[in-house]
C-alpha cells in the first residue's frame, strides 16, 4: 500500500503540487481563526453554589445552609468531590466533576437538586445560585475608576449600573465584578425612643415601607374614538427626590395629624455594610472591575471585544472620572506565544544552516524543507478541527516536533540523491528513479513516523491538571507527524522528481567528510573491541541511573506570569478600616521596587461570584516591568525574598506570595491558593485547630517551606445575643421577637427597592447607629410583640463577647481545615516526604483524624503512576511495531536498546543544569524515545539490506555505518537543534517548556554518539552469531544420512 501511494503521487505530480498549495492556503487560513490562549484551561468541570446569608456566622451558616445544599449533591452522576466553606454571611459549595461530564450538564443537575436544597434551608436565610461559568484562567481583564469630582459611591453606582451592562454584551464575557466604593443605599435609621412615643414597632415601619412603593395599572379608559392606558404611579422616586418620598411616608394619625418617617427616624444615603474593597499604588480607594470569560470562549478575541467596549465606555464617562485598564491577559497571551513562535523561528533557521551544510545542495535542502510549514498546517487544521487553542503547550508541541517533522523526508532525499547520482546505464525517467529510491526507504519511514506516534500515547492517557497540561502538546505532535509522513511519501518524492534533475553529486560536504574521517576509526576501533564498547556503554548507562536519586521531583515548573500576588492574612476580627490602613502601608513599600508598574489591593470579597474572601485578607495584585529593567533583583525568586522580608515587620500578619493565575488554579482545583496542601480531618474544631498548629509547626521546620500558613478556624470576636427561654415565657414572648431584633434592629434588613431609571438601590431597615455601638446599647434595645409587650434586649437574653470560627471547611461530608505551603529553592517530592516524615514523628492524631496531602504534590503523584504503567506498554507497542517492520526479534532488540542509551544524556544534562524530574522532563525522556529509536530503525534497516547482497558481517556493518552516518547524524541534530532554541528562552513559558528541551538535547547527543559506535558492535556480534549457528544447523543437517527410496 505505502509504495502504492508513491507510485500514484509520481504518476500525478500536477494533483500532488496543486494538493499542496491547496493545503498552504487552507491552512494559513485556519491559522488565523484559531483561538489564542496563554496556557491549557487545566480547570476541572465544577459548578459553584453561592449563598448570601447576611449577618449569619459561619457556625450558623454551615448548619443551616451548607449541610443541606451539600447533602443532596453527594450521589449526582459524575461527581468526585463535594467540598464548601461557610464563612460570616457566605456559604459556598463546589461541585466537581468528571471531565467528561459537560460543563451545561453538570449545571443542570445541580439546579434540579437545588431544589430539594431550598426546602431544607428555612425561610429568609437565603437563596443558592449558581456562579459564573468561568474558570482558573476566566479573569481576563481588570480596570479601576478614579475621580476628583465623584466620591466612591457615585463610582460604583456608574460601574454597577452603566459600564458592567455594556461590558456583559461583550460576546464571550460571562460577568463583570465590582469591588470596592460603597454601594448606595437609602436607609432609614431608626430612633427606638420615638417609636416608643409614637407606640410603633420596627414592624408597622417595614410594613410602611413595603406598602407605600408600589404602581398599578388599570387598562384602559374608553373614549369614542380612543382609548387612554390607566396608570397607577406610586413607586418611591429616585435621588434626592426619593429621599423626601420615604420621609413622607405616613405611619399612622394621632388625633388627625399623621405620624411620618421622618418623625422617627432620619432618612439618608447610606453605604451597604462592605465585604471588600480595593486601593491602588497606597494612594486610596478605588472602584475595581473584574471581567471573568465564558469557559471556552476565545480569550483573545474576548479581549479584543473589551478593549473596544472600553473606548466606546470611555466617551460617555461624566466629566472627571478615569476608566484605567490595569490588567489585560492579553499581553501574557502574546508574550507566552512570543516565546514558542521566536523559538519556531530560531529553530527553523538553524535547521536551514544544517541541512545546507550536511547535504551541500540546496535544491535537496530546499525539498526536505518543504516538510516543515506543509506539516505544521496539517497541526494547525486538525487542531481547529478538535478544537485545542494554540498556547504555549500546543505551539511548544511544535517546537519539539520540528526537528522530527523533516526527519522522514530527510531520508527519502537523501536516499534519492544517492540513487540519482549513480550512474544511469539504463537511461530510465528520473520518475522511475526516484520512485525506485523512495520504495526503498519508505517502510523504514513509515514504521519511524509511526513510532514517533505511539511513543507519545502515554500522554494521551494523562489525567486531571497534568493530562489538560500535556495533551494538546501530544495531539499537536501526532498531528504534525502525521502530516510530515504524508509530505514524505506524496510531497517530496514528487517535489525531487521536479527539482533535482541534472546532475547529482554524490560526493560529501566537506563537513560530512571532516565527520566521516573522525568516525572511521572510531567504528573500526568498535568493531574490533565489541567488549569493551559494550562495557563502556553499560558503565554510563548506570552511573546515569545513580543519579537519579539526586535530581528530585517537581510537578511542573512554575510559570512566570509577568505578576505577583502578595497574599496578606490578619487576624480574623481586624476592622475594614484597619485592612485598608495596612493595604495602603505596604503598597506604598511596594511601588518603591523600580521593578514594580502598580500595586493594587482586593481586599474581601467582591460581588457574588468572586473570590469568597473576608476582610482580614488582601490580596495584592502587582504588576512588574520585562525582566531586563529589573535592578533591584536577578530573578523573580529574589524579588519575592527581598518583598516578603520587606513587609515582614507587622506582628501577626501572614505573607505568602505566589502568581494571580497559579494561585486560583490551585483553588479551583483543591480549594486552596498554595502549592502543596496538607488537609486534616474531623469533627471538632478545637481538635482540628490544635493539631493544625501541631503540623503547620512541623512543616515550617522543614527546609523549602515557604508561606506556610493554616486556614484561620478560631479567633472570631463574636458578640452573641443568646435568649433566655424562661425570661421570655414570663413576658410572653417568643425567640422570634428576640432574633426579629437581632436581624433587623441591629443588622439591619432590605425591605424595598428604589428605581432610578435603570438603576436599583435598596431601601435599608435599621436602628441608628448611637444606639447600637456597643453592647450596652444593643442590651436597652426594645423586644416587642403584636400583643403590645416591650421589654428591654437584656432583660430576655444575655450579651456577650465570644470567640468563635470565622471559616469552616468541608470536603466530602467531613470538616477540615487546610495548612498550605510553597516551596522554595528545593524539589517538591524531596520537601514532602521530609515533611510528611517530621508530621509523622511530631504530631499524633486522636481516632477519627486523619491527614491527606494534595495540591501539586498529588498531580505529581498521579501523573508518575500512570507513566510508571503506561509508558512500559508504549515501548512493548514500539518493540512489536520493530518486530512487525523487521520481522526479527533479535533486530527489534537490538533498536528498543536505543531507549536506555538515550536516557544517559538526558539524565546527566538533568543534572548538570540543576533541573528536577517533574512531567515536562518525563514528556522529554517520551520524545528521546522516539528519536533514539528512529536512529536505530536508520542503521539497522541498511546493515539488513547490505547483508542481503550477500557481503561479510563486519565489511557490511562498517560499509553500512559510514554510508548512515549523515542521515543519522542530520536527523538527531536537526531533532536537537529544534530544541536548542526552547532550551535557551527566557520569555514567560519557558520555564515548563526548558526541562522537556534539557532531556531531548542532552539524550541526544548521547544516544547518537553510542548508537554509532554500540549498534554496529553488537550488530556484528548478533549477526555474526546468528551466521555461526545456521552455519551449524546447515552443516548437522548435510551430515544426517538421506534415506534413498
Amino acid at each position: 500500500m505505502i509504495n502504492t501511494i508513491i507510485e500514484r503521487a509520481l504518476g500525478h505530480r500536477l494533483i500532488v503540487v496543486l494538493a499542496a498549495i491547496g493545503l498552504l492556503a487552507f491552512g494559513l487560513w485556519s491559522t488565523s481563526r484559531l483561538n489564542l490562549d496563554a496556557f491549557p484551561d487545566v480547570t476541572n468541570v465544577q459548578v459553584q453554589i453561592y449563598t448570601q446569608a447576611p449577618g449569619l456566622a459561619a457556625a450558623e451558616v454551615e448548619r443551616l445552609i451548607t449541610f443541606p445544599v451539600e447533602s443532596v449533591m453527594g450521589g449526582l452522576t459524575g461527581v468526585t468531590q463535594v467540598r464548601s466553606i461557610s464563612k460570616t454571611g457566605l456559604s459556598v459549595v463546589t461541585v466537581v466533576f468528571e471531565d467528561a461530564i459537560d460543563t451545561y450538564f453538570a449545571r443542570q443537575l445541580v439546579l434540579e437538586r437545588l431544589q430539594i436544597a431550598r426546602q431544607r434551608i428555612p425561610n429568609g436565610l437565603g437563596n443558592p445560585e449558581l456562579g459564573p461559568i468561568t474558570t482558573g484562567l476566566g479573569q481576563i481583564y481588570k480596570y479601576v475608576l478614579t475621580s476628583p469630582t465623584m466620591d466612591l459611591m457615585d463610582l460604583r453606582a456608574l460601574n454597577d449600573w452603566q459600564i458592567k451592562f455594556q461590558l456583559r454584551t461583550v460576546p464571550g464575557v460571562t460577568d463583570v465584578m465590582s469591588i470596592g466604593g460603597h454601594v448606595r443605599q437609602y436607609q432609614v435609621r431608626v430612633n427606638p425612643n420615638r417609636l416608643i412615643a409614637y407606640d410603633l414597632t420596627i414592624d408597622d415601619l417595614k410594613a410602611a415601607l413595603q406598602t407605600n412603593n408600589a404602581n398599578a395599572g388599570g387598562w384602559y379608559l374608553e373614549g369614542a374614538q380612543d382609548q387612554q392606558v390607566i396608570r397607577g404611579e406610586g413607586l418611591i422616586r429616585g435621588g434626592q427626590d426619593g429621599l423626601l418620598d420615604i420621609e413622607s411616608i405616613v405611619l399612622k394619625s394621632v388625633n388627625g395629624t399623621p405620624v411620618y418617617v421622618r418623625d422617627v427616624a432620619d432618612v439618608e444615603y447610606g453605604s451597604e455594610i462592605r465585604q471588600g474593597a480595593s486601593s491602588l499604588n497606597g494612594e486610596g480607594e478605588v472602584v475595581m472591575g473584574i471581567v471573568q470569560q465564558l469557559k471556552g470562549a476565545n480569550t483573545n478575541k474576548v479581549i479584543e471585544g473589551v478593549r473596544k467596549k472600553i473606548e466606546a465606555i470611555q466617551a460617555t464617562l461624566p466629566p472627571g472620572v478615569t476608566l484605567t485598564p490595569l490588567y489585560d491577559q492579553s499581553s501574557l497571551i502574546k508574550a507566552a506565544v512570543h516565546t514558542v513562535t521566536k523559538a519556531l523561528e530560531e529553530a527553523a533557521v538553524l535547521i536551514v544552516v544544517v541541512l545546507a551544510l550536511f547535504l551541500w545542495n540546496i535544491r535537496s535542502a530546499l525539498v526536505v524543507l518543504s516538510a516543515i510549514p506543509l506539516s505544521m498546517l496539517v497541526a494547525v487544521i486538525m487542531m481547529r478541527w478538535w478544537g485545542l487553542s494554540a498556547n504555549l503547550q500546543s505551539l511548544g508541541g511544535l517546537a519539539i516536533a520540528i526537528g522530527m517533522m523533516v526527519d522522514g523526508s530527510l531520508v527519502m532525499v537523501e536516499n534519492i540523491m544517492r540513487h540519482l547520482a549513480e550512474p544511469n546505464h539504463g537511461k530510465r525517467s528520473i520518475t522511475l528513479r526516484v520512485a525506485d529510491a523512495a520504495r526503498e526507504v519508505a517502510q523504514p519511514i513509515f514504521f519511524a513516523v509511526l513510532i514517533i506516534i505511539v511513543v507519545f500515547l502515554p500522554l494521551f492517557t494523562l489525567q486531571g491538571v497534568e493530562g489538560k497540561l500535556f495533551s494538546p502538546m501530544a495531539f499537536v505532535i501526532a498531528f504534525a507527524m502525521i502530516g510530515s509522513l504524508v509530505c514524505a511519501l506524496t510531497i517530496v518524492p514528487v517535489l525531487a522528481s521536479l527539482m533535482l534533475c541534472g546532475r547529482i553529486s554524490e560526493d560529501d560536504s566537506v563537513i560530512v567528510r571532516w565527520l566521516k574521517r573522525g568516525y572511521r576509526p572510531i567504528l573500526a576501533f568498535a568493531l574490533r573491541r565489541r567488549l569493551a564498547v559494550v562495557g563502556i556503554a553499560v558503565t554510563a548507562f548506570l552511573g546515569a541511573i545513580a543519579l537519579v536519586p539526586h535530581l528530585g521531583t517537581e510537578f511542573v515548573p512554575e510559570l512566570e506570569e509577568g505578576t505577583l500576588n502578595v497574599r496578606i492574612t490578619m487576624h480574623p476580627s481586624i476592622s475594614l478600616d484597619e485592612t485598608l490602613r495596612i493595604a495602603r502601608r505596604m503598597e506604598q513599600k511596594l511601588k518603591r521596587y523600580p521593578e514594580v508598574t502598580y500595586a493594587m489591593s482586593q481586599i474581601g470579597r467582591p460581588e457574588l461570584g468572586g473570590d469568597p474572601e473576608s476582610v482580614n485578607n488582601n490580596e495584592i495584585a502587582v504588576g512588574l516591568k520585562p525582566h531586563d529593567e529589573w535592578t533591584t533583583a536577578h530573578s523573580r525568586a529574589d524579588l519575592v525574598k527581598k518583598i516578603a522580608d520587606d513587609l515582614g515587620e507587622y506582628p501577626g500578619v501572614t505573607i505568602s506570595i505566589s502568581q494571580p493565575i497559579a494561585n486560583r488554579v490551585d483553588e479551583l482545583l483543591s480549594g486552596v491558593k498554595a502549592q502543596i496542601a496538607i488537609k486534616l480531618f474531623g469533627d471538632d474544631l478545637k481538635v482540628l485547630e490544635e493539631k493544625g498548629r501541631a503540623i503547620q509547626g512541623a512543616v515550617a521546620a522543614v527546609p523549602g517551606a515557604a508561606g506556610v500558613m493554616m486556614e484561620q478556624i478560631s479567633g472570631e470576636s463574636q458578640l452573641v445575643v443568646r435568649a433566655r427561654r424562661a425570661d421570655l415565657a414570663r413576658y410572653g414572648l417568643n425567640v422570634a421577637d428576640v432574633m426579629d431584633v437581632v436581624t433587623t434592629a441591629v443588622g439591619g434588613e432590605r425591605i424595598t427597592d428604589v428605581l432610578d431609571g435603570q438603576r436599583r438601590f435598596a431601601v435599608y431597615l435599621r436602628v441608628a447607629e448611637a444606639f447600637r455601638n456597643d453592647p450596652d446599647a444593643i442590651g436597652n434595645l426594645w423586644v416587642a410583640n403584636k400583643e403590645g409587650v416591650r421589654v428591654r434586649l437584656s432583660q430576655v437574653a444575655t450579651i456577650g463577647l465570644e470567640e468563635g470560627a470565622p471559616m469552616i471547611s468541608r470536603e466530602d461530608a467531613q470538616r477540615r481545615v487546610v495548612i498550605q505551603t510553597n516551596v522554595r529553592d528545593r524539589d517538591m517530592g524531596g520537601f514532602v516526604a521530609e515533611a510528611q516524615q517530621a508530621v509523622a514523628q511530631k504530631v499524633k492524631l486522636p481516632p477519627g483524624y486523619y491527614v491527606t496531602w494534595g495540591g501539586q504534590f498529588e498531580n505529581q503523584q498521579r501523573a508518575q503512576q500512570t507513566l510508571s504503567i503506561v509508558v512500559p506498554i508504549g515501548l512493548g507497542l514500539i518493540f512489536l511495531l520493530l518486530f512487525l517492520s523487521f520481522g526479527s526479534l533479535a533486530d527489534a532488540a537490538l533498536i528498543i536498546l536505543n531507549v536506555p542509551l538515550s536516557l544517559i544524556g538526558g539524565i546527566c544534562a538533568l543534572w548538570l543544569s540543576g533541573q528536577f524530574l517533574s512531567v515536562p522532563s518525563a514528556v522529554g525522556f517520551i520524545a528521546l524515545f522516539g528519536v533514539a529509536v528512529l536512529n536505530g530503525v536508520v542503521m539497522v534497516s541498511y546493515f539488513n539490506q547490505l547483508l542481503e547482497t550477500g557481503k561479510p558481517v563486519r565489511e557490511a556493518v562498517f560499509e553500512g555505518a559510514m554510508l548512515r552516518l549523515r542521515p543519522v547524524l542530520m536527523t538527531a541534530t536537526v531533532a536537537a537543534l529544534g530544541l536548542v532554541p526552547l532550551l535557551l528562552a527566557t520569555g514567560i513559558g519557558s520555564e515548563v517548556q526548558k526541562p522537556l528541551a534539557t532531556v531531548v538535547v542532552g539524550g541526544l547527543v548521547s544516544s547518537t554518539l553510542l548508537t554509532l559506535v554500540v549498534l554496529p558492535a553488537i550488530y556484528s556480534w548478533t549477526a555474526e552469531r546468528g551466521q555461526r549457528r545456521q552455519q551449524a544447523m546447515y552443516e548437522h543437517e548435510s551430515r544426517r544420512p538421506q534415506n534413498i527410496q
